[in-house]
């Protein structure tokens, strides 16, 4: 249903329209602003370093008809305890179609197997019913809740954060 591939230059476009979404951006870890293809430009130059050079990956989440339909990230990677935090985003047409139930068991597999990760995390708005629902889902458990941990998209306002956390068994 889903495939995972690397960043390439033409996802220029696809990016742009991406992080220039304001609803994303409440939901991310930087100052809201856009962004400009020159910018995304020269993050894609850059964007072929390795997992343990940089400590993220960005992956493509393609569709059936090999069309972009989203974004996995692996970040904070740790190779002393073997773990990453994860984050998905899926365009706001394509979501509710399982692009991105697929794309995280395709993660856990590819975290364990070829990545030789022991855990995967995630932190998400106790409000954003949908993607605790889908870390549920794919196993990951709540471990926990940081109050007051992300502002709302009001800027007036706070939000508490659901830590969740997926233990792969290696064996």
């Amino acid at each position: 249903m889903v495939t995972l591939r690397a960043l390439e230059p033409e996802d220029v476009d696809f990016l742009f329209d991406l992080e220039n979404d304001p609803d994303l951006w409440a939901v991310s870890d930087v100052l809201p602003a856009p962004i400009s293809r020159y910018a995304l430009r020269e993050y894609l130059r850059h964007a072929a370093a390795s997992l343990a050079e940089v400590g993220q990956m960005r992956l493509i989440i393609s569709n059936e008809e090999a069309r972009s339909v989203g974004t996995l990230d692996l970040f904070d990677y740790s190779a002393l305890h073997q773990r990453a935090g994860v984050g998905i985003t899926i365009l706001r047409s394509e979501r509710r179609r399982g692009y991105a139930q697929a794309a995280l068991q395709h993660l856990l597999v590819y975290a364990q197997q070829a990545l030789r990760l022991h855990q995967l995390y995630c932190t998400v708005a106790e409000d954003n019913r949908a993607s605790i629902k889908l870390f549920e889902h794919a196993g990951f458990r709540h471990v926990g809740v940081r109050h007051d941990w992300l502002r709302d998209n009001t800027l007036e306002g706070w939000v508490n954060a659901v830590e969740m956390q997926f233990i792969l068994r290696i064996g």
